[in-house]
């Protein structure tokens, strides 16, 4: 077997490769996309960091390759759909750089509560500052915790052990569990108005981008402090600028940033603002563990087929994995689905599997399904061998039952998800062989294919409802590819599946939330 290891890893990571007799390794660094793309078909497993981008061209030369490896915990540099069409397995280290991370937000909101860049710098240039930066102390001051993850929850206990005292919102915990940790749970408005430092430590996605912003800085008590070392384009730096400058703001740790490298930046320009070049996993313990569980990892599946922190192929064998590839798919979505309907976080997943699977081990689905659910959710990478701990460590309670056979199916998955706000219930089958479909939500019956962007229309099912849907689609030239109408048993109101050819932009969603037969418009992204 060959392993090419194409980013800087750890040299005690490669000497773990050169010490296994199984294993030829090759460490090419630097390679520009032609250039691996030459070589990938030579090798079983690639070794990479965040500067390697596994791309759809490399995936189709690399016909040999079985496993990709990532030193850390991010992937946005792999395209994961295209590796699982091409078989190879996806792997991370998702524990290898929490702490590292986690000290590194507290040791940026040290700095930057005692100007200590700003007093190294100007006392190398021969001044003597030291009335211009008095700082401040970090004691019985209120720190807003944004997402309490692995992260997030270590950052809280070390600056408990500072003796400050920390609120958290985090929409996907429950308070009990916030408070159980020993802190305060909070709205979001709650946060951002007593909060004298705000830590972000949530995934970036489409909810999360930005939402640090003009809106919310308006909310903030006057003299913040702002650390962000999780995602650039949490915080907006745009607004940002504009809050710093007004003094809304009294200063800025930044470790990530919207673009990277950041270039030139206004931000740089101001004084109360500490930055640092994405270092949150750059430790000498951190790499050294990434680059131990990464080369741990990726031999025991060349030598031995043992899949550790895989996130598209769950830990189980390939013969069972053939009988159950296409029910892990549509859990998956489920959950997914799941997610995006819950309002407040859940507290308890509730699993019926009816019909004829026989005798299927379904554990992996269940593991698929609650991947799905909780990815969306938290900052930490889920994947199918830490999705159980991670709904047991946020207190949400799972339970599987098994039934008998169901009227319209040859068997049918029904998954539950208990919010404080409300239950939603997905329901899905597969068509033939391996066709996943969404065939209930909530109750409305409809057949939906669980992939891609759609809307989901609860109205009133009256005359002039769909006409006045396709309607203010056609004036806004959106051309709706797929309709499908769901009702429910007894009820007035329909549920309407949309797949349109275009992205359907914010002004024209709200237009169809005004529509009088409308009760609600939700986007969705599979």
């Amino acid at each position: 077997m060959k392993v090419l290891v194409s980013d800087v890893l750890g040299e005690v990571g490669i000497k773990m490769f050169q010490d296994e007799p199984t294993i030829d390794v090759d460490v090419k660094t630097g390679l520009a996309p032609e250039e691996l793309k030459a070589i990938i078909g030579d090798y079983d497993g690639l070794v990479i960091r965040s500067a390697t981008k596994v791309t759809g061209d490399i995936l189709a030369a690399a016909k040999n390759l079985k496993v990709v490896g990532r030193a850390g915990i991010g992937l946005d540099n792999v395209d994961i759909a295209e590796a699982t069409k091409h078989g190879v397995v996806v792997m991370n280290t998702p524990t290898g750089n929490v702490i590292t991370t986690a000290e590194h937000a507290i040791a940026m909101m040290m700095a930057l509560t005692r100007n200590i860049p700003l007093g190294t710098s100007t006392l190398k240039a021969g001044k003597w500052e030291k009335k211009k930066l008095q700082g401040r102390e970090v004691f019985n001051k209120v720190l807003g915790l944004i997402g309490m993850g692995k992260i997030g929850s270590i950052v809280a206990d070390r600056a408990r052990g500072l003796k400050m005292q920390v609120i958290v919102y985090d929409p996907f915990v429950t308070p009990e569990q916030i408070e159980k940790a020993g802190y305060e749970p909070v709205s979001l408005e709650q946060l951002y108005q007593r909060a004298d430092y705000i830590t972000v430590h949530v995934p970036k996605m489409k909810e999360t981008t930005g939402l640090l912003n003009k809106a919310a800085f308006d909310q903030m008590k006057d003299g913040v402090m702002i650390m962000n070392c999780a995602r650039g384009g949490i915080v907006d730096e745009t607004d940002l600028n504009a809050a710093l400058r007004s003094g809304k703001v009294a200063g800025a740790a930044l470790d990530v940033f919207e673009q990277e490298p950041p270039g030139a930046n206004p931000l740089f320009e101001v004084d109360r603002v500490i930055c640092t070049p994405h270092l949150g996993a750059s430790t000498r313990e951190a790499q050294t563990n990434v680059a131990v569980q990464v080369a741990e990892q990726i031999i025991a599946y060349l030598r031995d087929g043992t899949i550790i922190n895989a996130v598209n192929v769950p830990a189980v064998s390939g013969e069972l994995l053939e009988k159950v590839g296409p029910l892990l798919t549509l859990g998956d979505r489920m959950g997914c689905l799941l997610a995006q309907l819950s309002i407040g976080p859940v507290k308890e997943v509730v699993i019926e599997y009816a019909g004829d699977f026989k005798d299927l081990d379904l554990s992996p689905v269940t593991t698929a399904i609650l991947k799905g659910l909780l990815a969306p959710m938290v900052a930490e990478i889920v994947n199918f061998v830490n999705a159980g701990v991670v709904a047991q460590e946020r207190g949400i309670k799972v339970t599987e039952t098994r039934a008998g056979g169901t009227d319209q199916y040859l068997n049918l998955i029904t998954v539950k998800a208990v919010a404080d706000e409300a239950t939603s219930t997905v329901a899905g089958t597969i068509f033939g062989q391996n066709d996943p479909r969404v065939v209930n939500i909530n109750g409305f019956r409809l057949e939906l294919h669980p992939r891609g962007r759609f809307v989901l229309i609860y109205n009133h099912d009256k005359p002039g409802a769909i006409g006045s849907i396709g309607m203010l689609l056609g004036e806004n030239n959106v051309n709706i590819k797929r309709m499908r109408v769901g009702q429910a048993e007894g009820g007035d109101n329909t549920m309407i599946f949309l797949r349109t050819d275009e992205v359907i932009s914010d002004d024209v969603m709200e237009k169809l939330r005004q529509l009088p037969l409308n009760i609600a418009v939700m986007p969705f992204e599979l």
